[in-house]
């Protein structure tokens, strides 16, 4: 086999590392930097040639520039004559952009897709994208990832009796079915309406039974979580006993931590797919890791192994 090569933009330094622990290899050594014109410097430090190699980079925050790391550092471990790149992007921004819902707009996750092919990606490991035809976007190999494995057994060993999992809109429903299976309990449903542009929700009622339940609401995001805490709204007047909310993306933007410390909210569980800043941590937040996912997946594609093996 190749030797195996794990390199990081500066997205999420502290994932590529945790990854790296379990991988047993040292992060890749290259320099990522911006200069004060904003154009992008990188530079790889070390001897790649012939190697098999993996880039973590997920497009947080700034995620414009996160995108340009990736494009740039992919370019320069192919010039550098690595045998294989492949991009893993924990978080793939845009994912909303997915179709033309209105006249005269772009299909912008599909533009990004095309970016890295052509910045020279060999294949690309992504988690929990927001809409599955993103994969499609791609002329190159796919592995969607999801956290429920690690969302699942967190849940199960707090041993909620009356659990009910709710899913923050209809057209997350299916994963949330996937998620209310591994936890062998019902599913319920938010409808919801979204309000122009600018991501404003409303959440119009429920379909299922919350009342006396303890309810666990599950997104792939929590942006600015307008909809998630209008989801909690409806399930608080609905009855439920305790509220848990779950996504593997936090990206907490804009109002969202402020509507998230007034709403009823028990737990609010994410991953460490966004590095998150401390001033957005509130008391009732956990994060769990996916380093070890991670890392499980880099090491089945080095080898040649199955990636499904890990969520049998």
């Amino acid at each position: 086999m190749k030797d195996l090569s794990v390199f990081s933009g500066n997205a999420n330094r502290q994932l590529a590392g945790e990854i790296c622990k379990y991988l047993r290899i040292p992060l890749g050594d290259a320099d990522v930097f911006q200069f004060s014109n904003e154009n992008i410097f990188v530079k790889i430090n070390e001897n790649v040639r012939g190697n098999d190699v993996f880039v973590i980079q997920p497009f947080s925050a700034p995620v414009n520039r996160s995108i340009m790391e990736l494009l740039i550092i992919v370019d320069a471990l192919k010039r550098a004559s690595a045998a294989q790149v492949t991009a893993v992007i924990p978080y793939y921004a845009y994912g909303r952009t997915d179709k033309k819902d209105q006249p005269r707009v772009p299909i912008t996750a599909r533009l990004i897709a095309d970016c890295i092919t052509v910045a020279g990606a060999d294949r690309v490991v992504s988690m929990d994208m927001h809409a599955g035809q993103i994969q499609g976007f791609f002329n190159i190999p796919v592995d969607e990832l999801t956290a429920q494995i690690i969302q699942a057994h967190y849940f199960a060993q707090k041993n909620l009796q009356n659990l009910t999992v709710v899913s923050a809109d209809e057209g997350f429903a299916k994963k949330a079915r996937k998620l209310a299976d591994r936890l062998h309990a019902p599913l319920a449903i938010v409808e919801k309406r979204r309000l122009g542009n600018d991501g404003v929700t409303e959440a119009m009622g429920i379909i299922g039974n919350v009342d006396g339940c303890d309810a666990l609401i599950v997104d792939d995001e929590i942006d600015t979580a307008g909809s998630l805490t209008q989801a909690v709204r409806v399930v608080h007047e609905r009855g439920a006993r305790t509220i848990y909310c779950c996504a593997t993306h936090g990206v907490f933007s804009g109002p969202a931590i402020e509507r998230l410390s007034k709403s009823p909210i028990t737990e609010i569980v994410v991953t460490d797919s966004i590095p998150l800043a401390e001033h957005k941590r509130l008391p009732n937040m956990t994060v769990l890791s996916v380093a070890e996912l991670l890392a499980g997946a880099i090491s089945r594609i080095h080898d040649g192994r199955s990636v499904s093996e890990l969520f049998w």
